[in-house]
């Protein structure tokens, strides 16, 4: 077998049995995989253990497939909701806090976000609390509503909406530190260079 296969083939080969093509399947999504789950995680292991624990969902509920939209957006699903799952497990209470009237747009400097690193940003939101972190991936990353996000966290939309609310702030805030040091930074150099 090759990389030439459709999703289609593979997942028909994989439902026969072929253990070329479940490797295959799990070589051509893993890394990619690997990247939301680790956007989950505390740490590279914890992503690694919801990585192998969402590949063995897929492959017992391959047959649920149904080949409509793309294969990679269906492994998607279930791999956040093992991680949703992982997270639940670890946490047994969800903070309850309704602030229905926050506001949720917090106003932000595109300057700021050009100056970022993808790396940094991503290294800012990893350091959120667990809960905080959750909300934002599913609703920045997974584009899902504050609806959905309460249907599949079990809490008050208004917990969603607040928890999002509280993770840009945090967020704000460790982007304002980070071009303070940058602008702190700067100045050095330019002393380095004359």
């Amino acid at each position: 077998m090759n990389e030439e296969i459709t999703d289609s083939e593979l997942v028909m080969a994989c439902l026969q049995g072929d253990a070329v093509s479940e490797r295959l399947l799990y070589s051509r999504f893993a890394a990619k995989m690997l990247g939301v789950c680790r956007r989950y995680a505390k740490s590279i292991e914890e992503a690694e253990d919801i990585l192998q624990e969402g590949f063995v969902t897929v492959f017992t509920k391959l047959s649920q497939f149904r080949m409509e939209g793309s294969l990679e957006g269906w492994i998607r699903r279930i791999m956040v909701s093992r991680a949703i799952e992982s997270y639940r497990k670890q946490s047994r209470i969800f903070p309850m806090t309704d602030m229905e009237g926050l506001e949720e747009r917090i106003p932000g400097s595109d300057d700021v976000l050009n100056t970022l690193s993808a790396k940094d940003l991503l290294a800012m939101i990893d350091q959120l609390p667990a809960m905080q972190k959750i909300v934002f991936n599913l609703y920045i990353f997974e584009d899902m509503g504050h609806d959905e996000i309460a249907a599949k966290l079990k809490i008050p939309a208004g917990t969603s909406k607040s928890t999002l609310y509280y993770a840009r702030l945090s967020l704000r805030k460790k982007i304002n530190q980070s071009m303070l040091a940058i602008q702190n930074y700067e100045p050095n150099e330019r002393a380095l260079a004359k």
